[in-house]
This record gives C-alpha cells, structure tokens and sequence, in this order.
C-alpha cells in the first residue's frame, strides 16, 4: 500500500513540475559518479531557476 502511496505523491509532484531528487541523485550515482549531487536546496532552487527564470532573464510575467 505504502509503495501506491509513494507512486501517487511523485506523480502529484511531477505534474505540478517538481522533479524528484531522489531520481536526481540516482542519475548522478549511476552517469556521474566522479561528481557530487547537490543538496535538496540546491537543487529545488535550479529547478525554480530552470523553471521560473532568474534575475535578469527568463520570462518576463
């Protein structure tokens, strides 16, 4: 049931547009191991960035 549960909260996020981490680092374990993954924070915070734009640049509304 707990796995259900899980499936339901990711699909949630990815339709919102929020990637999940714990994909992110296995994709960084598994293609990129010579490199470190960021923090949670960090990479929520490129993701707003990817997503939204920052300073200077990206979408204008």
């Amino acid at each position: 049931m707990s796995g259900w549960i899980a499936l339901i909260g990711e699909t949630a996020r990815l339709m919102v547009g929020l990637p999940s981490y714990e994909a992110y680092c296995r994709h960084m374990a598994e293609h990129h191991p010579e490199k470190a993954a960021m923090t949670r924070t960090e990479f929520f915070r490129d993701r707003q960035q990817a997503r939204y734009g920052g300073r200077g640049g990206g979408r204008c509304c």
